[in-house]
C-alpha cells in the first residue's frame, strides 16, 4: 500500500487569537470553542512558523501539518505545488469576527517581503459570511494620492479622510493586493484566504490600546516603499448559480470557487496537481470517496489532499468555497 493510499480530506484544531476589536461570533455563528470572551481570529489551517495547524481527524490525528508535508510531499500539496514552494504550505485561512474596527494598514509584496523579512509577501481575499447593519471596510484611497498627500493627512491625524470606505453585505468578496491600505470594519464577519505570511504594517490603530493596555507599534516608515497609491478596484463581482463552481476570485497565488449547493456534486481535481481546501460558509455536506466519510459544517474547514482526484460532496443545503493554487 503507497502511503498516498492513506491521505484522506483532513480537519485541523482552530487556533484562536484574542483581539482587542474581536467579537463573540466566531463562538456564537461558527461553534468555536474558546474561555475567551472576545475573539477576533480563528486560524483554519496555517503554516506559519510558530502557528501550525494540528489535524484533528482520523490516522493523522495530532500530527501537524509540516509533517504531513515531509511525509507525503507532492501526494498532499500537488507535485507542481511542492516543486514551487518546497516544504512550505503556500495559504493561510481564516475566519475573522470583527467587533469593532481593525488597524488601517497593509502588506508588503514577495519582493519587498524577501528582502526585510524572509517571508512570503501578502495578497489575500475576503468574503463576507455576515454583517451587522452598516458595516463598512475601508479599501484603499478615494481620490488620487501620492506621497506627500498621504503623509500630511497622517502627520495630521485626518487620514480618514482621504480612505475609500464601503458598505459590505453576505456574499461580498473582495481581493486585497500587496500595498493596498485597508481595514475591516466592525460589525463583519468574514472568510480571509492569504499567503502564508503574518506581515502587517499598521499605519494607524484609532489611538486605541491594546488588550494589554498599550498603544500597538505603528509601522509608518516600513509602510511607505509598500503603498499603493492607485485607486483600487478590489470588489469581485460573480453570478451567483446553485449546484455548480462559480469563479470568485483568481491570483497568482490561489483561485477561489463558490458552490452553492443543495444536492450533490462531484468536484474532480486530477489536472490540478493542487491541493484543495473547502471552507464552509453555511449548512453543512459530507464528502465522499476512496476514504471513510469526513463531514464538513459551518465554520469548519477541510483540506483535500492532491492525490484524491474525485470527492462527492453530499448535501441538501452548504455553501463552501473551494480554494486551490493555480
Amino acid at each position: 500500500m503507497s502511503q498516498s493510499s492513506n491521505l484522506y480530506p483532513i480537519k485541523f484544531h482552530p487556533i484562536l487569537k484574542p483581539k482587542v476589536w474581536g467579537g463573540k461570533r466566531l463562538s456564537s455563528v461558527l461553534k468555536k470553542q474558546s474561555t475567551e470572551e472576545f475573539i477576533g481570529e480563528s486560524w483554519e489551517l496555517s503554516g506559519v512558523e510558530g502557528d501550525i495547524s494540528v489535524v484533528s481527524n482520523g490516522l493523522f490525528k495530532n500530527r501537524n501539518l509540516n509533517e504531513l508535508i515531509e511525509t507525503f510531499g507532492g501526494d498532499l500539496v500537488g507535485e507542481r505545488v511542492a516543486k514551487r514552494f518546497g516544504a512550505d504550505f503556500p495559504l493561510l485561512f481564516k475566519f475573522i469576527d470583527a467587533r469593532d474596527d481593525l488597524s488601517v494598514q497593509l502588506h508588503p509584496d514577495d519582493k519587498l517581503a524577501q528582502k526585510r523579512h524572509a517571508s512570503f509577501g501578502k495578497t489575500e481575499m475576503w468574503y463576507i459570511v455576515d454583517t451587522s447593519p452598516d458595516a463598512r471596510l475601508i479599501i484603499g484611497f478615494n481620490r488620487e494620492m501620492d506621497e506627500e498627500q498621504y503623509l500630511k493627512y497622517l502627520s495630521e491625524g485626518t487620514l480618514i479622510d482621504i480612505l475609500n470606505s464601503e458598505e459590505i453585505q453576505p456574499g461580498d468578496a473582495y481581493y486585497i493586493a500587496p500595498g493596498t491600505i485597508h481595514a475591516i470594519g466592525g460589525g463583519t464577519l468574514l472568510a480571509e484566504i492569504q499567503q502564508t505570511s503574518d506581515i502587517t504594517y499598521r499605519v494607524y490603530d484609532w489611538d486605541r490600546p491594546d488588550i494589554n493596555g498599550d498603544l500597538r507599534e505603528l509601522h509608518t516608515e516600513l509602510a511607505m516603499e509598500a503603498i499603493d497609491y492607485g485607486i483600487m478596484d478590489a470588489k469581485r463581482t460573480y453570478e451567483e448559480k446553485e449546484n455548480e463552481a462559480v469563479l470568485v476570485c483568481k491570483s497568482d497565488f490561489f483561485e477561489t470557487n463558490k458552490l452553492k449547493l443543495t444536492s450533490p456534486i462531484v468536484r474532480k481535481a486530477a489536472a490540478l496537481d493542487s491541493f484543495r481546501v473547502y471552507m464552509c460558509i453555511d449548512g453543512k455536506a459530507t464528502i465522499e470517496g476512496d476514504f471513510t466519510d469526513v463531514s464538513i459544517v459551518k465554520g469548519e474547514t477541510v483540506l483535500i489532499p492532491a492525490c484524491i482526484d474525485e470527492v462527492q460532496l453530499k448535501t441538501t443545503s452548504a455553501t463552501l468555497l473551494e480554494v486551490y493554487i493555480p
